[in-house]
């Protein structure tokens, strides 16, 4: 029950800061393309990274504290549904090159940065 209210709690917690920050990033960023998710998701693969590595190999942390930051939390904050909603949300209006960009971006930004994560927990 401990374990399930973490996430809980993590998972809302992540919703809101996710809801936050990628509304503030799109607001300065303006226009169509979805800055706000797209940061969204390159910041939550970073941590996701460092949090893999820093709690499995670096720190006693309970399950309980790992599931609530990288289940509840960072699995309520990163949203690959929003993205995608994006992606086809950009298609549909026509804008291919920016359908385009904001798939190939995310996906190969979103994957090096987890690594990065990983690399600079690993360096710590």
């Amino acid at each position: 029950m401990t374990q399930t209210l973490a996430i809980f709690v993590g998972g809302g917690a992540g919703s809101l800061l996710r809801w936050l920050l990628a509304g503030a990033v799109q607001r300065a960023a303006g226009g169509v393309f979805p800055w706000g998710i797209f940061a969204v998701n390159a910041i939550g693969s970073l941590v996701i990274g460092f949090l893999f590595v820093w709690m499995i190999e670096r720190s006693t942390a309970s399950d309980t504290l790992r599931l609530a930051l990288t289940v509840g939390l960072l699995g309520g904050f990163t949203t690959f549904s929003s993205f995608s909603l994006d992606s086809v949300r950009l298609l549909a209006a026509g804008v291919w090159g920016l359908a385009l960009a904001n798939i190939v971006g995310q996906v190969l930004l979103c994957l090096l940065l987890t690594w990065l994560g990983i690399q600079i927990a690993r360096a710590i």
